[in-house]
Order: C-alpha cells, then structure tokens, then sequence
C-alpha cells in the first residue's frame, strides 16, 4: 500500500474510531438524560452508522487485519469519555489494558 494511501486509510479509521466511540457515548449519555433519551439514542445512531460508513471505505482499500486491529482504539477513545465526560470510576487495571490496547493498535499501525 503507497504511504499516502497508507495515511488516508489511517485518518479515516481515526475519524471512524472516534465516531464509533461517540456513539457509544451518546447511547450511555441518553440514558442519564431521560427527558431528551430519544434525541441522545438518534444522536448515536448517527455517529455510529457514519463511522460504519466510513470503516467499509476503509476496509474495501485496505487489509481487514490491520483495519480491525486499528479499530481498537475504539475502546480506548470510548474509555476516556467515560472517565472524562461521564466521570465513571475507571479501575487502575483497566487503564493497564487501555495501555496494553494501546501498544498492540501502534504495533499493528506500524506493519
């Protein structure tokens, strides 16, 4: 894969990622606003079904083992809302498997 393609596939995962990971904020989110649950569930619905739309743009240009190993980064993106937005108490071991997440999306970002 050229480099530059390599970089375009690498920004649009990102964006993905991060759309996926606001979705799922925004599922969670609803349900601590019960007056507007529809709006926040909608709201995710649309973050998530762009960031389908744009991960099957990457995955028609690129190799499904690297998209999904990239994809990882989901749960990190998802882990820091929820520690920062949404003030959920994260235990020191999961922060240790965000790291370890974290180190496996750049080995696999670098192959």
């Amino acid at each position: 894969m050229k480099m530059e393609n390599r970089k375009r596939n690498l920004g649009l995962l990102l964006v993905s990622t991060l759309l996926g990971a606001f979705g799922q904020f925004f599922f969670k989110y609803a349900f601590n606003v019960p007056s507007s649950l529809w709006l926040w569930l909608f709201v995710g619905l649309v973050a998530y079904a762009a960031s389908t739309l744009i991960y099957i743009t990457v995955l028609s240009r690129s190799h499904l083992s690297w998209a999904y190993g990239i994809g990882g980064l989901a749960y990190i993106f998802a882990t820091i809302l929820a520690a920062t937005v949404l003030m959920e108490d994260i235990p020191l071991i999961r922060w240790i498997g965000v790291g370890v997440i974290f180190v496996g999306v750049v080995l696999i970002g670098l192959s």
